[in-house]
């Protein structure tokens, strides 16, 4: 069994620790299909702020327990606030507004952005926000039990924590729309069909292949998958001129690392390349 290092969330809704280079962060609230707390936002944003700064850590997970992903923002317990009183809200709109913000660039943004390989690993239905969070990621690996649904609009929502953005890159403007005004379910097939997720396997293989991928990852050239993403996510919208500009800089800068020549090297004496961050 490989040696593991925890990683303080504050919280036992949101578990996390790290593996052979791998932070692995588990949503903790399985009797509510891992649905978004305060607290686990909370233990998510400090647990990926950690992964983001520690050389330890050169690859991200982020899985559900249970046998769900995530169902998105806690909708029973909204429907409880909306039916008292409004105590305890303590929030102007602005005040909402602006904590929303910071939330969703500490969560969502932050796997987004991070100069490492993030994947979300779904053993089951992923939801509204918790979609969102799964779609941030780099990559995307699913249980064949796994279902995948905006559901925004079922409950009057336009929706939150970037889906609009990252399925609107990854489908089209067309198809994102289809899926976000009919909240059509999807099953893991068809969403690989689609290309909302990156493979399908067998639900009781889905641990083992996630982590054979992100140990992968975790093992390859840190320096250029941090320019590569870089440049994937510049992509996105950019200019082609301002991509091309910042792809010579970085495959320039790149081939001036201990790892690019060392990887040279392997490959002219036919070995496996070890790459060391530097």
């Amino acid at each position: 069994m490989a040696d593991t290092t925890p990683i303080e969330t504050g919280t036992d809704d949101l578990l996390a620790h790290i593996e052979d280079g791998v932070a692995v962060l588990t949503m903790n609230r399985p009797a509510r299909r891992n649905a978004l707390s305060g607290d686990m936002l909370s233990g998510m944003a400090a647990a990926l702020r950690e992964a983001e700064a520690s050389p330890a850590v050169r690859c991200v997970v982020i899985t559900g327990a249970g046998g769900a992903f995530c169902a998105g923002g806690d909708v029973k317990g909204m429907n409880e606030r909306n039916q008292g009183s409004g105590e305890g809200r303590g929030n102007t709109l602005d005040e909402a507004i602006a904590r929303q913000r910071v939330s969703q660039r500490e969560t969502a943004g932050k796997l987004y952005q991070m100069p490492k390989p993030t994947i979300a690993a779904l053993p089951g239905a992923a939801a509204g926000a918790g979609l969102s969070i799964a779609l941030a990621c780099d990559l995307r690996i699913a249980s064949e039990d796994a279902v995948m649904v905006t559901a925004f609009a079922k409950v009057g929502f336009s929706g939150d924590y970037g889906g609009t953005f990252f399925m609107t890159q990854l489908l089209g403007s067309a198809k994102a729309r289809e899926l976000y005004y009919l909240s059509d379910r999807l099953d893991a097939r068809e969403a690989e069909r689609l290309g909302l997720v990156n493979r399908v396997v067998e639900a009781g293989s889905l641990e083992k292949e996630t982590m054979e991928l992100a140990r992968r990852l975790a093992a390859g050239p840190s320096i250029a998958y941090r320019y590569m993403k870089e440049n994937l996510n510049r992509a996105v919208g950019g200019e082609m001129g301002e991509c091309l500009d910042l792809e010579a800089t970085h495959h320039v800068h790149t081939g001036l690392t201990a790892d690019h020549r060392n990887a040279a090297r392997a490959f002219v004496e036919k070995r496996t390349p070890v790459f060391e961050g530097r």
